[in-house]
């Protein structure tokens, strides 16, 4: 597959999945920029007081915050963390892993529960990340550091995405055909072991996005689809890099040789067409389509111009 071409089709499409991936990028590009900026008219510092000025001034109005009290101040964090990266292979790493198992997530299940499961599993991640820096008394020593990076977001998906369909099979480089409950099941517990390490609120937060992924989908096949109030109600969220509206076929009528009822259910034959194209792309990707298809889409695509 194309993955050029399949990143051009899913913005004109609005793909929930891109829309993310855009929005972590775009944030990125302009905490280097601002970083890029204050060295610039900083002068007389080493980079490591660089960065501890740039956090402290700039970056704690994204970072999640362990301070309880710095929390209530800048309550937007526990959404913005989830959203920002400072080092490139950190969000180069968590993009791919987001993609991958994104692309598996919408197989199965609509994109809003995607953007759901993201930011409900980002969220949990940060309460529990929180809570922990808050009542063990070995991390107490250091309450106060914040937090950032789509991890525990992107955890909750892995999970989720695992208990729905736990055989799904991902062939590994030099590990072969591994199946998806196996992937989850070493992250989590890797996860647990790494909770001494030096990146221990990291770690925990993982811990609580796939606590709300592994929720999620067990309420889900009981019937309840949780976080749909928040689809509903971050729908406007959705939209935010949308170019233009939905594609939508235009057609010119031809008054001499079509009624009017003839050219409207014209119109609805060839929207199902469509539909059922964009639906089929988001379930197996460009490269499921036909020849034919590609060639209807594309056809129809450029008509709208």
């Amino acid at each position: 597959m194309n993955l050029i071409k399949e990143m051009k089709l899913a913005y004109r499409r609005g793909d929930i999945l891109f829309r993310i991936i855009y929005i972590n990028i775009a944030v990125f590009v302009l905490a280097r920029l601002g970083f890029v900026l204050y060295r610039l008219y900083t002068p007389g510092l080493t980079l490591a007081e660089l960065h501890y000025l740039y956090d402290t001034h700039v970056m704690k109005y994204v970072m999640v915050p362990s301070l309880t009290p710095e929390l209530l101040k800048r309550p937007w964090t526990i959404i913005t963390y989830m959203f920002t990266h400072f080092d490139f292979l950190h969000i180069l790493f968590n993009m791919l892993i987001f993609y991958w198992f994104g692309k598996i997530f919408m197989q199965y299940l609509p994109g809003r529960q995607l953007m759901t499961t993201y930011l409900l599993g980002g969220i949990t991640g940060a309460i529990l990340f929180i809570a922990f820096y808050n009542i063990f008394p070995g991390l107490k020593e250091h309450l106060g550091s914040p937090m950032l990076g789509a991890s525990a977001a992107i955890m909750a998906i892995v999970v989720a995405i695992a208990v729905y369909a736990p055989d799904y099979t991902l062939n590994l480089l030099l590990l072969g055909p591994v199946k998806l409950k196996y992937i989850a099941l070493f992250y989590v517990v890797l996860d647990v072991l790494m909770i001494a390490s030096d990146n221990a609120g990291g770690n925990i937060s993982h811990l609580g996005g796939a606590m709300y992924g592994f929720w999620f989908i067990t309420r889900y096949k009981s019937g309840y689809e949780p976080g749909k109030w928040l689809g509903k109600m971050l729908g406007f969220f959705v939209n935010l890099f949308r170019p233009h509206p939905r594609l939508n076929v235009t057609y010119r009528k031809n008054a001499r040789h079509m009624s009017d009822q003839d050219y409207n259910q014209n119109k609805i034959v060839q929207q199902k067409e469509i539909d059922r194209i964009l639906d089929k792309i988001a379930r197996g990707g460009y490269d499921s389509l036909t020849k034919q298809e590609k060639e209807t889409l594309f056809s129809f695509s450029d008509k709208n111009k």
